[in-house]
């Protein structure tokens, strides 16, 4: 009888985070365009940036939150440029 350790079990977790990174980066993006650009806009560049770094089987998804976390930053510079302004006013 020989005593052998059982095979580890295969750990997907990292996949499923780089996932999961890519759906956040494109949600928060999206919200980006709407309420508190400045704050989701680099989040949701970030978040892409890792995610496409890490290899994300959701490519399409984190190309398209790194898209609109830049359009967040462009919105910003837009209203800041029409209101002729250096931050929000309120």
């Amino acid at each position: 009888m020989q005593l052998t350790a059982p095979a580890p079990p295969t750990r997907r977790t990292g996949i499923r985070d780089t996932d999961g990174m890519a759906v956040a980066s494109f949600v928060l993006g999206l919200l980006g365009l709407l309420v508190l650009n400045v704050f989701l806009g680099p989040i949701a560049i970030v978040l892409a940036s890792v995610a496409l770094w890490r290899g994300t089987a959701r490519r399409g998804r984190a190309l398209l939150g790194l898209g609109l976390g830049v359009a967040d930053l462009l919105v910003l510079v837009a209203f800041m440029q029409a209101d002729s302004t250096v931050s929000w006013s309120f």
